[in-house]
């Protein structure tokens, strides 16, 4: 299971039937609401400062978080998954797919053709992405 800001995903194996699956699946998901409980531990902010263990971030590093932010992360949002910021050395941009980005066999070709090469139009210093 993967939780994003407003959505989740749920991969099953190849033996699972979802017509058997997906009335479990909701009744866990509704007791867990109507219990009050929340999603996530912790303010999120505070938890994605504590992640980040750069405490300045360069130039580059901002324009690339910046742009996975505003182009990339909604686009894979939309089909259940995510993509986070790694790394960034020697012009190579590393990150880590989540959800059903991480199994996905597209994943290669939206990771190379669609965000290493709008990450190199937008950023010159980007050569390569890499997923973790």
């Amino acid at each position: 299971m993967f939780l994003g800001g407003d959505f989740v995903t749920v991969t099953k194996s190849e033996e699972g039937d979802w017509y058997r699956l997906k009335p479990a699946i909701l009744a866990v998901i509704m007791e867990h609401f109507t219990a009050g409980r929340p999603v996530l531990l912790g303010d999120p902010v505070t938890r994605a400062a504590a992640a980040t263990s750069e405490e300045d971030e360069d130039e580059v590093v901002a324009q690339i978080k910046e742009l996975l932010e505003t182009r990339v992360r909604p686009a894979v949002a939309q089909d259940g998954g995510d993509i986070i910021f790694h790394d960034f050395e020697d012009g190579v941009v590393y990150l880590h797919m989540q959800g059903s980005c991480s199994g996905c066999p597209s994943s290669t070709a939206t990771l190379k053709a669609g965000i290493e090469n709008m990450l190199r139009h937008y950023i010159p210093e980007v050569v390569e992405v890499r997923a973790v």
